[in-house]
């Protein structure tokens, strides 16, 4: 076999090995990116969770002053007044809770998904 054959053999196969050798490189590289972003989807779940313990800690606390304040009631007028008054604060206290709770999943999936976003930015990059 002369060298002109025996490149023309041997190029497909480098080629080829290259070819593997980048992909493999590219599966590396995504893993990571999967890795880290689920990392940090962990990261918001675990902060998300303890907004909501928070939450409930101070739900619960407003609850019993509630019906702690429902004892010393003396007279339907001044139920009706409490009641109200509370239903009030209550409601713009969820309202704010909601807020932070939207606002904090939202930039936990935003930051779960940047991994993932820098990875195929790179990987579309070294494609081109």
């Amino acid at each position: 076999m002369n060298n002109s054959s025996k490149n023309n053999t041997t190029k497909p196969a480098l080629q080829f090995h290259e070819g593997v050798e980048k992909a493999s490189a590219a599966a590396a590289e995504g893993a990571g990116a999967v890795r880290n972003s689920m990392s940090t989807a962990f990261k918001g779940v675990q902060d998300y969770n303890a907004k909501l313990l928070e939450f409930a800690h101070a739900n619960t606390k407003s609850a019993f002053d509630f019906f702690q304040q429902l004892s010393g009631v003396k007279s339907p007028t001044a139920l009706m007044a409490l009641s109200t008054e509370h239903t009030r604060k209550q409601f713009e206290i969820f309202t704010e809770q909601t807020k932070q709770l939207a606002s904090l999943a939202k930039s936990a999936a935003l930051a779960a998904a940047e991994p993932i976003k820098a990875g195929a930015a790179k990987a579309f990059n070294h494609a081109t």
